[in-house]
């Protein structure tokens, strides 16, 4: 049965390119919802999803390997205007019988594109002949086109750059519009959604919460449903979000795990009960997964544990409260990415304990409403549902807390040492004005002690590492170049004021090969 939509949809099949969230977030920044599914999606979901179009993500294989991701080839046969980028462009070539072949020449970085003919994929962006550059990313070729298909572009060592068959609507791009390298990629990407596909740009965060508000009515019904706040965003928004659809069958919990900033409590205390109003249970469980935590220092360990304790609680609370069914979590599209190789064959780089680290027995189902954006549209829907700007701009924190930025075991002493550092870390940065300018900004507290000088005496102590990062979504991140000058007074600040530590060092690597956080 298909699902009723307040705005358009368009479907993109993930062949396991680095670049697939981007085409999301490029298909969402003009206003239309985007879902990303692998590229075994089968014919009966994709009618139920009902899209206006479909794009075909790049990928690392060769089409003509014996193991690489195939589609379904129906895909191109239900009228529906098909984009192809990079390895998209060489399967649909294949599948409709074209030929993909190794390049001679391999194509990566920077290209000239000529445009060959007009065409709605390339609507006001050159005249026949005119040039652009463009980003390619690709060792293969399609060497022969399929038949009633045009190419409408080249480059110097690409013939068939982007090909069209108009009366089936469509379309191949060998290069990637999506990245910021390629001129006017995102008029390109505008051309194929309303000019193509004929998409309304009806997408909103007032669209989205209609639409999940009406969709969580109907799955949870007169059921009750407990919500996970960590304190963070994200958790923040799921909890306004359910009270808007449901109401006061929505019980928030809140967990001290004894891992969380300064002030924390008290700030998720005050927000809930003196300002929504909302119910909200604190349960006091520091103890309990500090003693989790005792001697494990593998960090994936120390998720699956927090992870697994975090649920027990809730279903131990679930049942005090009686009659509960569901959890809501504020997970994100990110840590989905992170976790599972669920929407394709990308590699998983770490779980997390609102994804990846739950158990697989659990008797409370999960209710995920964010699970498909990424952080700055929850940032936007908070503003819909009327979050203060001082909580909307909050910065991303790690659900498993503290225990992931101390690298080795976590104890009271090596929490305390954080917790001081990390809470100079973002006065520092509030006063310089730069709190508002970066991603994430915090302390790590390292698993090595360092021989200093202090008062003429000899100190051997603790390590902190100070990590600044710039991003849009968190899937990709850069360091930040913090002037001279604050990281002289961060250093000073930490070693003079908190306890054990001898040493500060600034992180200065990027996402990737990194990830943002430490651990």
């Amino acid at each position: 049965m298909k699902r009723q939509t307040l705005f358009d949809k368009i479907l993109i099949v993930d062949f396991g390119s680095q670049y697939t969230q981007l085409i999301a977030r490029r298909v969402r920044e003009c206003g239309i919802y985007s879902e990303i599914h692998p590229y075994n999606i089968s014919m009966d979901r994709v009618k139920s999803l009902s899209p206006k179009g479909i794009i075909f993500s790049g990928g690392p294989a060769s089409v003509y390997e014996k193991n690489a991701p195939l589609c379904d080839p129906a895909l191109l046969r239900m009228g529906i205007p098909v984009l192809g980028i990079c390895y998209g462009m060489q399967l649909i070539a294949q599948l409709l019988g074209g030929e993909v072949t190794h390049s001679e020449k391999r194509e990566y970085g920077k290209a000239k594109l000529i445009l060959d003919r007009d065409g709605k994929l390339f609507k006001g962006l050159g005249r026949t002949g005119s040039q652009r550059v463009v980003w390619m990313s690709h060792g293969d070729n399609v060497k022969t086109l399929p038949r009633g298909f045009h190419a409408i572009a080249h480059s110097k060592n690409t013939p068939f750059a982007a090909i069209e068959e108009s009366k089936k609507r469509i379309y191949g791009l060998q290069f990637h519009p999506e990245v910021v390298h390629t001129q006017r990629g995102l008029d390109l990407i505008k051309n194929f959604l309303f000019h193509v596909c004929g998409c309304s740009n009806l997408w909103t965060m007032e669209s989205f919460l209609e639409q999940t508000s009406h969709d969580l009515k109907k799955r949870i019904g007169r059921g009750k449903i407990i919500c996970a706040l960590s304190g963070g965003v994200d958790s923040t928004v799921v909890a306004l979000l359910l009270h808007k659809a449901i109401g006061d069958r929505l019980q928030c919990i809140f967990v001290n795990n004894g891992l969380l900033r300064k002030n924390e409590i008290s700030q998720v205390v005050n927000l809930f009960r003196y300002y929504f109003k909302i119910p909200l249970i604190c349960v006091n469980a520091e103890n309990s997964f500090l003693k989790k935590l005792e001697g494990v220092i593998d960090p994936e360990d120390k998720r699956k544990r927090i992870g697994k304790e975090f649920i027990s609680i809730f279903e131990r609370e679930a049942r005090k409260i009686g009659g509960v069914e569901y959890l809501a979590q504020g997970t994100l599209y990110p840590d989905v990415i992170e976790s599972i190789s669920s929407k394709g064959p990308s590699a998983t780089i770490k779980s997390h304990h609102n994804v990846g680290g739950l158990p697989e027995k659990m008797k409370l189902k999960l209710v995920e409403p964010l699970r498909e954006l990424f952080k700055d549209e929850v940032r936007q829907l908070g503003k819909v549902l009327g979050l203060p700007d001082e909580m909307i701009r909050r910065q991303p924190f790690p659900g498993p807390g503290l225990a992931i930025r101390i690298i080795g075991e976590v104890n009271r002493e090596r929490l305390k040492i954080l917790r001081d550092a990390d809470e100079i870390v973002m006065r520092e940065m509030e006063e310089s004005q730069y709190l508002d300018q970066v991603w994430q900004s915090f302390a790590v507290l390292l698993p090595v002690k360092t021989v200093g000088v202090m008062g003429d005496e000899r100190t051997y102590e603790n390590v902190i590492a100070v990590r600044v990062v710039g991003s849009q979504d968190g899937m990709t991140a850069d360091w930040v170049r913090l002037p001279y000058k604050i990281l002289e007074h961060l250093s000073n600040r930490i070693i003079n004021e908190v306890k054990g530590v001898n040493r500060v060092v600034y992180d200065i690597s990027s996402k990737p090969p990194s990830t943002i956080e430490w651990e």
